[in-house]
């Protein structure tokens, strides 16, 4: 892999991790609570679903 390659996949992995972590922030407490999600938690869900 080039230097490009290895950049632009972790641009897009930081972009799904931005995402998926504001997803999880903003989502209603009662839904979040009711799936055993605290919102609280949204960085360290986001990281372990992004990069593993």
């Amino acid at each position: 892999m080039t230097v490009l390659t290895n950049l632009r996949a972790a641009m897009l992995k930081r972009a799904e991790y931005t995402r998926t972590k504001y997803e999880i922030s903003n989502m209603p407490y009662e839904v979040a609570v009711d799936l055993g999600i605290f919102p609280e938690d949204a960085p360290k869900i986001a990281s372990k679903a992004v990069y593993g």
